[in-house]
């Protein structure tokens, strides 16, 4: 069953309200990311894994913080922490995934902002976790 758009926005607001205090990437990502894909009825365990190890240029290894195989990566850090770097070090695990794996987005996030690029159109959209008043919520 589909969810209605107002059901949609009331999950968000909950969801933002719950994770506005949240801070560290170690303690709190996995349970984030589970639950923001709740507020659209996913089960993220249907689509995606967590720490999904990969091998980087240079015999280096690496783990993605959350892989949706051909359509997202996620690269999480605690907040405050630079999303331009979070970003570079997404594309880093590019070389080591196979093409059927290579995402169209990379999502990378400190709780607070996010910066989602899309890799087929080269745009990307920053917007905020924020606490939504009065039901109305500028990201939703």
């Amino acid at each position: 069953m589909a969810i209605s758009q107002s059901e949609l926005r009331v999950r968000a607001e909950q969801f933002a309200r719950e994770w506005a205090s949240a801070r560290s990437e170690r303690a709190d990502s996995q349970t984030f990311w589970n639950e923001f894909f709740q507020i659209f009825g996913v089960s993220r365990r249907r689509v995606a894994t967590f720490e999904e190890p990969v091998n980087m240029l240079g015999d280096r290894r690496g783990s993605i913080d959350m892989l949706w195989p051909g359509v997202l990566i996620v690269e999480h850090k605690s907040e405050g922490e630079d999303l331009d770097r979070a970003h570079a070090q997404a594309i880093d695990y590019f070389p080591g995934l196979p093409e059927s794996k290579l995402p169209r987005f990379v999502l990378v996030s400190d709780f607070h902002r996010f910066r989602l690029h899309d890799l087929e159109t080269g745009q990307h959209n920053d917007f905020l976790l924020e606490v939504c008043s009065l039901g109305s919520c500028a990201i939703w």
